[in-house]
């Protein structure tokens, strides 16, 4: 690790390693700290991302692609079963990645571009200087070292320590903190090809439960509810303990993990003079899903892009750093986030009553194109009794 660098990125997650390897690709140089041993590892997702989104920024390889998805499943409160052909859901079929291996790939390519990487490295406090971040101090190994740099990209994740260290903001309200907890199970009868989301306030309260497949028998099983809705006998690991034991009672858990997810609103501002912010570090998150990946991915080649030409223009004030937030805003990302969570919002609120009610509607529909704003244009046709409920909805959409 150098003393100074064009851009130094805290975090080799998606966000972090695409963050590095774009600026290394553009003739910086580069350094990347990871706080963990090993790049990759714990795992603390589900893991799922579209196929789409996926090929903008990596070639898919079957050495970290777990399922190879056909469809999806929606499951109401009352058991009855939404199916989404991926004819009909497009990008939201996707696939299952190793998130082991793949944030691995990901780290190898950011360091073949020329980026310098060093796991168990942890930043533990900003250089700053004239109010602006000039660098980070990094301890590893018991030692501890000054690294300079003209851009410090923040993605270190939904903590956000160095971002806070910086003077940003980074609370989260407990009540859109998604605590989650998942097992990586085997010998366990699934469909290989189908995700599968189950919703109510008796399953998973403002939340929801998922099984992700990995493979024949094996499964991501988890669970996500409102920060605010745990407690004592209540917290997430119970939720998910009862339906383990009723769907899976021979099942077997070789993993288990723990988190938590931002469903919040973005950050108010995402840069600051000599700071970048990308992915979960920036709540860059979706609301409606708790999904990351693709929008860590996309945040963090836009930072590396951003800082390349203020580096080049010799300015890394804030003023020249702020196009990266006004970019991703404006983005079909910051669009999409900004409206799922109005949606967000509203589903939350509703009882379990309601959420049957329209599921069974949407069960019923034949879209040649799944998407929310088409699904509540045909259950507004097809069911008066939401009419009143889904106007203010889809006023959010348009």
């Amino acid at each position: 690790m150098k003393a100074k660098y064009d851009v130094l990125v805290i975090g080799a997650g998606p966000g972090g390693s695409l963050a590095a390897r774009t600026a290394a690709e553009l003739g910086l140089s580069v350094g990347m700290v990871e706080k963990r041993p090993a790049v990759g590892a714990p795992v603390r997702c589900a893991e799922g991302i579209g196929k789409e989104g996926l090929a903008e920024f990596v070639k898919p390889d079957p050495c970290w692609i777990s399922a190879d998805l056909r469809r999806a499943e929606i499951i109401a409160p009352d058991g009855t079963s939404m199916m989404l052909e991926s004819e009909m859901a497009g990008s939201k079929v996707g696939y299952i990645l190793d998130r082991k291996v793949f944030d691995r790939e990901l780290a190898w390519q950011a360091a073949e571009a020329g980026a310098d990487v060093m796991v168990k490295t942890r930043a533990t406090a900003p250089i700053l200087e004239d109010g602006r971040v000039r660098g980070a101090v990094l301890s590893s190994c018991g030692e501890t070292r000054n690294v300079e740099a003209d851009v410090v990209i923040a993605a270190d994740g939904v903590e956000s320590k160095f971002s806070r260290w910086c003077g940003i903001d980074t609370t989260i309200p407990v009540r859109e903190i998604m605590t989650s907890a998942q097992y990586l199970m085997t010998d366990i009868d699934i469909d290989p090809y189908t995700t599968v989301f189950l919703l109510g306030n008796e399953v998973a309260p403002e939340g929801y439960l998922w099984i992700f497949p990995k493979g024949d028998r094996t499964a991501n099983v988890g669970i996500g509810i409102s920060g605010k809705k745990s407690g004592p006998g209540h917290r997430a690991r119970d939720y998910l303990d009862r339906f383990v034991a009723s769907r899976f009672p021979n099942g077997k858990t070789i993993e288990h993990i723990v988190g938590g997810v931002s469903v919040c609103k973005p950050l108010p501002c995402t840069a600051a003079g000599g700071l970048v912010i990308v992915g979960d570090a920036a709540r860059v998150v979706d609301p409606l899903t708790g999904g990351g990946i693709y929008n860590a991915m996309f945040t963090g080649r836009l930072a590396a892009k951003t800082a390349a030409d203020a580096i080049s223009c010799g300015d890394c004030s804030k003023e020249a750093l702020m196009p990266y937030d006004s970019a991703w805003r404006e983005s079909p990302i910051g669009k999409t986030i900004a409206r799922n969570w109005h949606i967000k919002e509203y589903l939350i609120r509703l009882p379990d009553e309601k959420l049957n009610d329209i599921i069974h509607s949407a069960a019923s529909l034949n879209m040649k194109e799944f998407s929310t704003l088409n699904l509540v244009r045909e259950l507004m046709k097809r069911n008066p009794k939401l009419v009143v409920e889904l106007a203010a909805l889809r006023a959010l959409l348009l």
